[in-house]
């Protein structure tokens, strides 16, 4: 079997030991909203999506008392992409408690390691079978009339994000120490040792990776995949040989960023910069002035201070130095600072070469007390 086709075979996956569930609130009944009219392209197309399913052994006609519409968006390259309006059943669904994978415990695991790749999971829904007992909640509607169930989880569910990210961490357990996944991203990463070069581990690595993958019908999207690099991208940074440093795109966004014009741009522009605060010494005290703007009382006013912050975190951004990646072999040092508004600190490391080296900037802003 081939892990990166062109084509994923359409059929009915085999059970990887996971499957989907559907958790109501109590005291829930059924879960139905009306299919509403479509455009005679619309219709076709769901139909045509429908009957290629249930050639495939994913969908079977229903007759459950639950039903969700169906309708279609465009796609950016042409044609329909099928959709099912799973609102109502969404509404009436316990969230799983799944925890997400970490993403500081992802990159510390690759202390030492010299050679990279990532692979990209394609079609994560499709290969999951739904519980027995929870088809019937999966229950779809087209304008032709026809009532469908899924027999593998759809796209849509609540919840679905959290049962692959479970999955793959399963089906994956044995090679986790190498290659950590998140959610569709499994990062394969490989020093040398035992006196084989990182190369030739990491072919083995991924040899071990891949028949996993084959194993268990798990397939990758060869445009998205990345292998034997030096470094590569990882949840918003770049990992090198014991460096992480900052996606260059996202910082080129936000040093283009223009003047702040009013509070909705203000959030938009902080949730992106503190998204890599880890890079900026002192982040929460540059943004202060910024905060102070986001409090209910506060008036929208774009003062000199303001500016002067919004260029802090723009230089800070751009002048970020290459963090390491913590090394759990070595001790940690930690380098604290505090002023009547601000606590921060460092954790620091020397590496082998022992340079002392930045792991992690942190600082909050403190609250008056009252």
């Amino acid at each position: 079997m081939n892990v990166i086709p062109d084509e994923i075979p359409a059929e009915l996956p085999q059970d990887k030991g996971i499957q989907h569930e559907i958790d109501l609130v109590q005291g829930t009944k059924y879960c139905v909203t009306r299919q509403w009219p479509l455009p005679r392209d619309q219709v076709k197309a769901i139909d045509d999506f429908c009957e290629s399913r249930r050639q495939a052994g994913q969908v079977r006609e229903s007759k459950s008392p639950h039903s969700a519409p169906t309708f279609c968006v465009k796609k950016p390259q042409g044609g329909w992409r099928t959709v099912h309006a799973y609102n109502k059943l969404n509404d009436a669904t316990i969230p799983a408690q799944t925890p997400i994978p970490r993403k500081d415990v992802v990159i510390d695991s690759m202390a030492k390691s010299t050679i990279y790749s990532t692979l990209d999971l394609r079609d994560g829904f499709y290969p999951i079978l739904m519980r027995e007992s929870k088809i019937a909640l999966t229950a779809v509607s087209t304008p032709s009339g026809i009532l469908w169930e899924w027999l593998v989880m759809p796209q849509g569910l609540k919840n679905v994000p959290a049962t692959f990210n479970r999955c793959v961490t399963h089906l994956l357990r044995s090679v986790r120490d190498f290659a950590p996944s998140y959610f569709d991203d499994v990062f394969v990463h490989s020093p040398a040792v035992n006196g084989k070069t990182d190369v030739e581990v990491h072919k083995e690595h991924l040899r071990k990776l891949l028949g996993l993958m084959r194993k268990h019908k798990l397939y990758a999207n060869l445009k998205k995949c990345v292998f034997g690099a030096s470094e590569i991208p990882i949840l918003g940074c770049l990992v090198g040989k014991n460096d992480v440093r900052p996606d260059p795109e996202k910082v080129r966004v936000i040093s283009e960023w223009p003047t702040l014009p009013n509070v909705k741009e203000l959030r938009q522009f902080l949730e992106l910069a503190t998204y890599l605060c880890k890079y900026v010494e002192n982040y929460a005290g540059k943004i202060r002035p910024l905060s102070q703007l986001l409090k209910k009382e506060a008036e929208w006013k774009w003062t000199a201070e303001c500016q002067q912050a919004f260029d802090a975190v723009k230089q800070g951004l751009t002048e970020a130095p290459i963090l390491a990646v913590a090394d759990q072999d070595r001790p940690f040092h930690v380098v604290c600072d505090a002023s009547d508004f601000v606590i921060g600190c460092a954790l620091m490391q020397h590496d082998h070469e022992g340079r002392d080296r930045v792991v992690y900037y942190q600082s909050r802003q403190l609250k008056l007390s009252t």
